[in-house]
């Protein structure tokens, strides 16, 4: 009886560090027409989390919306596309790099970067969003940016 009772007592004792780690995380990120630093932003514009986490999209502004950028996401992920004011809450399953702008507003580089856990697939997605946003200066300037604050690791 009382190694039962020890053995029980112990596996309490651990099971919250599993329970921790089952748990996933939630973000809130913004969707505003400018900010201190520029028009027609994400804000973060830049953000790290874990494989499993939920990132919502809030349009703290009017006339935004969230969406995968085609392409330029960790392979097998599911693309999202959230409707005009209102917010979207995505889980972010695949390991990996995610590409996510404003439609209405993503030729004047309204874009985001998440990275879900190691950014495995930057150069990839890199060089991907290169050559689709050679006639989009401003989208790509930000992007590239973006993929340059994650290679320094800031």
């Amino acid at each position: 009886m009382t190694n039962s009772v020890l053995s029980c007592a112990f596996i309490l004792f651990l099971m919250p560090g599993f329970v921790s780690e089952a748990v996933s995380a939630e973000h809130q990120v913004l969707m505003l027409d400018s900010n201190d630093s520029a028009q027609m932003v994400f804000e973060p514009s830049l953000l790290r989390v874990a494989v499993g986490d939920t990132v919502t999209f809030i349009p703290t502004d009017w006339g935004h919306n969230a969406e995968s950028i085609a392409g330029l996401s960790p392979q097998g992920s599911t693309s999202f596309y959230g409707k005009m004011d209102e917010p979207i809450t995505i889980t972010l399953e695949k390991e990996g790099v995610y590409a996510v702008q404003c439609n209405p507003h993503s030729l004047m580089g309204m874009v985001a970067v998440i990275v879900a856990g190691a950014a495995t697939n930057l150069e990839k997605i890199r060089a991907d969003s290169s050559l689709m946003n050679k006639d989009y200066r401003m989208k790509g300037e930000r992007l590239q940016a973006l993929f340059a604050q994650i290679s320094k690791g800031t």
